[in-house]
């Protein structure tokens, strides 16, 4: 999920659209609903989103600190403007990047990605045993082969690749796959997305990495970790 601050209700639509057609969610706020949000947000919240977008707005530096405080995600800055001192002034307030308008929204997700591999020192690939998750948007591979998964599945996926080794909620996965204010799908969706993404990798690797808790989530562990508990699971048969 991306959220997008912006007060022009004609570029939210735009890109709300363009987000759609990417099967990426994308929650709007105007700067004084988002510094409300925040406000009250976890830090848990924070963390099922994968990037924010600040429109031109002269809350800018306060937004950013805002987000700072609980969230370690991506902040690009959207300009409509190439102009160098406001370029400087949004890397000084504490944009990761900045982009000018119009912009395609995959060359946005693309940057976001990108913000983090630096960050975490990745290689914009995970590797768990024999699977291969990538954050391009690709379809992971099992042993070299590409493995087809529906859209939904596969952002699940990619989102517990992102968090390997963290345990992620229910509501997490929910609010990145769906976005923070979609009233017409039940979070429960997102057990019966997960159940069928676990058997479809147990059966392509021959065990099941997502670790599932009850209360407390899911988890993707690595390659030995889960044969070594699906090992224990068969002998307790």
């Amino acid at each position: 999920m991306f959220i997008l601050i912006e007060a022009r209700s004609a570029v939210t639509e735009v890109f709300a659209t363009q987000f759609g057609r990417e099967g990426v969610a994308l929650t709007a706020f105007s700067p004084a609903e988002f510094t409300i949000w925040a406000e009250g947000a976890t830090r848990t919240e924070f963390g099922a989103v994968e990037g924010f977008l600040i429109g031109d707005a002269p809350e800018r530096p306060q937004l950013v600190r805002a987000i700072r405080e609980k969230g370690a995600a991506p902040i690009l800055a959207l300009a409509d403007f190439g102009a160098l001192a406001q370029t400087l002034d949004l890397f000084a307030c504490g944009c990761d990047d900045v982009v000018r308008k119009p912009v395609h929204v995959r060359e946005i997700l693309a940057r976001a990605r990108a913000i983090r591999r630096r960050a975490e020192n990745s290689t914009g690939v995970a590797t768990i045993g024999s699977l291969r998750v990538f954050f391009d948007g690709r379809d992971p591979e099992v042993e070299g082969e590409t493995m087809l998964l529906p859209r939904r599945e596969r952002r699940i996926l990619e989102f517990l690749a992102v968090h390997r080794g963290r345990r992620v909620t229910k509501q997490q996965i929910f609010q990145s796959i769906y976005g923070l204010f979609d009233d017409e799908v039940e979070e429960t969706v997102v057990e019966s997305h997960v159940s069928k993404l676990r058997k479809k990798l147990r059966r392509r690797i021959g065990y099941d990495p997502i670790d599932s808790k009850r209360y407390l989530g899911y988890c993707l562990v690595a390659g030995a970790q889960g044969q070594a508990r699906a090992e224990a699971d068969l002998a307790s048969v």
